[in-house]
């Protein structure tokens, strides 16, 4: 696609790929630079522009604290000006109808560029798809909501500006990508962890109904009484609570009103000057862990209701959906690293990271502050006397959790929806993390086929199964279905079959969990308010 490319806006003339049969698209704008007086507005329309717009460069990163904007690992500016997307695609001409995988960036909602080079799209392109980054508002300036910035609005909402810059950008494709080779009618939305958040909040809302056709979820899509989603990327916040803790953000910042807070400089915004700045402490979530302070709001607009009521309720957007977590996540760590951690000590705190027993006392403490009457059964179910046993039973209890969370995540998703649903549970250690882990993030290398031996001394097996696990999001992207000709069958999900695939380390269904293990977490998630 050597030709520039009509959007809506004028004509962008892309770059050749490292692959030369691949264009690359970088920099566009997809809604209005949200300055000045657009500050915490929703998203208006990009602007126009004549002649041919070279897309050569990415745009800035929006704002984030400095130590967010170093994790990922790009030099770029940070501006408020921001609101950018990103496109790879093979298609020669805009007569071919590729399928389009839209990519939502993690970063709790707080950090974090489409830009980031691990989402470079160019090895799924080469698979035959048409793969979208973007930026949107973060922190703050993307989640801030106060009594003022609600009355400004008609229908009395805010606090989710992040949210609809997604939705722009579902817009925006739904309007353009057919310039790009794509099929406007088969778009999935995927991401990990704040980007999988985003996918699950977007498959609920019904300003994203028929924007989309499917849906990756990697980390977190977790049962709606599983507590460990009140402070993973799953988490909202009720509109009069985003409120409260909004009006405290402004007043420590010596701001009062939508003027004076416009007046601010960005940085005043994003800067973190204590843990009250980067945490919502108000959550209960059955241990230490909290969620980030910013982060989308069940406004009864962009998200009507929580998860609980919009599943049992068939409101959720109908879509395909494929979901699952990491052996080496939320709290469970590899078991070769448990004495060297134990010696370390502490881990530095951040919102939304697990908490991590590694002793015995440690872990009773826990266990009888988050499963309460159910205490002494989950303490028999993993037993422990001794420091290292207990860190081994933690993990096997977080690893539990999680799969049989998103099974029963499924159940529930599925009882009011018609389209299939694929679990996976993560299981390679990557060399890319330190220790080797199958930790948070540590797929995504793979399912972009992104292995940059700068990263990481990867061997044929991490290239084997990089080739197999960008197939399988392929495919998906294609069909709905991960499955493809040479790749190891990956059934459907079925609430009647406890199983879940694994992917990794090897490929192919497992059990979720023991019967007893199943029935325990079927109960202790029944016990909990659901979200």
């Amino acid at each position: 696609m050597r030709e520039p490319v009509p959007t809506e806006s004028g004509q962008v003339l892309g770059v050749p790929g490292t692959d030369r049969s691949i264009t690359v698209f970088r920099g566009v704008p997809y809604a209005a630079a949200p300055l000045g007086p657009l500050r915490w507005r929703p998203p208006g329309p990009p602007p126009a522009w004549t002649g041919v717009r070279a897309a050569g460069t990415f745009g800035p990163m929006c704002p984030q604290p400095d130590a967010d904007a170093r994790s990922a690992g790009v030099d770029l500016p940070m501006s408020e000006d921001c609101l950018f997307l990103n496109v790879w695609t093979r298609a020669p001409s805009a007569r071919e109808r590729l399928p389009v995988l839209v990519w939502v960036h993690g970063g709790g909602f707080r950090g974090g560029t489409g830009a980031d080079p691990r989402y470079d799209g160019e090895r799924l392109a080469r698979k035959g798809v048409v793969v979208v980054t973007f930026n949107y508002r973060l922190g703050a300036l993307g989640f801030l909501s106060t009594p003022g910035l609600n009355s400004e609005s008609a229908r009395w909402t805010a606090g989710n500006y992040g949210l609809l810059d997604c939705v722009a950008v579902l817009r925006w494709v739904r309007r353009n990508i057919a310039g790009f080779g794509g099929d406007p009618g088969r778009v999935t939305v995927a991401g990990q962890s704040a980007g999988a958040g985003t996918a699950n909040f977007l498959a609920m809302s019904p300003l994203a109904r028929g924007l989309f056709h499917r849906a990756v979820a990697q980390s977190h899509a977790r049962c709606p009484g599983d507590p460990e989603l009140r402070y993973l990327a799953t988490s909202y916040r009720t509109a009069r609570d985003a409120e409260r803790a909004g009006e405290r953000y402004a007043a420590a910042r010596g701001a009062r009103s939508p003027a004076e807070l416009r007046a601010l400089p960005w940085r005043r915004l994003v800067e973190e000057g204590t843990a009250a700045d980067a945490v919502d402490d108000g959550v209960e979530t059955g241990s230490t862990a909290k969620p980030p302070l910013f982060r989308p709001v069940v406004d009864g607009w962009a998200l009507p209701a929580g998860y609980a009521h919009t599943y049992d309720g068939g409101a959720q957007n109908d879509v395909d959906y494929l979901a699952g977590g990491n052996l080496d996540e939320s709290g469970a760590v590899p078991e070769d690293a448990i004495a060297a951690l134990r010696a370390r000590g502490p881990a530095s705190w951040r919102p939304g990271a697990p908490p991590v027993h590694l002793t015995r006392a440690d872990r009773l403490a826990a266990a009888r502050r988050k499963y309460g009457p159910l205490a002494d059964e989950f303490l028999r179910l993993y037993p422990a006397d001794t420091d290292d046993e207990a860190a081994h039973a933690h993990n096997r209890a977080v690893r539990d959790n999680t799969r049989v969370s998103t099974h029963l995540w499924a159940r529930r998703w599925g009882a009011h929806a018609t389209r299939p649903v694929h679990t996976y549970f993560w299981t390679h250690r990557s060399p890319a993390q330190r220790p080797p882990r199958a930790g948070h993030g540590s797929e995504i290398d793979y399912v972009f086929g992104n292995l940059d031996p700068a990263r990481a001394p990867w061997t044929a097996q991490d290239r084997e199964i990089a080739e197999t696990m960008s197939s399988y999001w392929a495919n998906f992207a294609a069909t709905g279905d991960p499955e493809g000709p040479g790749l190891p069958s990956w059934p459907a999900y079925d609430p009647a079959a406890p199983a879940v695939m694994e992917v990794g380390a090897r490929f192919g269904p497992a059990p979720v969990a023991t019967p007893a293990v199943l029935d325990f977490w079927r109960r202790f998630f029944a016990s909990q308010d659901a979200w």
